[in-house]
């Protein structure tokens, strides 16, 4: 049984910036596909980030230049970087983790709010 245990929601500003940690429950993941959803109100959940075991990354067209991920393998760490935050930003987001896009293993999710 993997936890991804997300941190660092809350309520920001809109221009304002928050930094999201995923920390899963066990080391092995830094070779691991790591992905970000979220799930506004009244939308379907959708993609937002990714990164692989090499370190590449890749981002939804509206995040992307705004969002950085990025993982601290020596801390078995995933980050979500958001700078620049817009009101539509707001919704519930879960990190990802696995071998395919999405993996297997799911957070529990956390709150991001963006006030306009």
């Amino acid at each position: 049984q993997v936890q991804l245990v997300e941190s660092g929601g809350g309520l920001a500003q809109a221009g304002g910036s928050l930094r999201l940690s995923c920390a899963p429950s066990r080391s092995g993941f830094d070779t691991i596909i790591i992905s970000w959803y979220r799930q506004a109100p009244g939308k379907e959940r959708e993609w937002v980030a990714v990164i692989n075991g090499g370190g590449g990354t890749n981002y939804l067209d509206s995040v992307r230049g705004r969002f950085t991920i990025s993982r601290d393998n020596a801390k078995n760490i995933i980050y979500l970087q958001m700078s620049s935050l817009k009101p539509e930003d707001t919704g519930v987001y879960y990190c990802n983790a696995g071998t395919s896009v999405p993996g297997t293993y799911w957070g529990q999710g956390i709150q991001v709010t963006v006030s306009s």
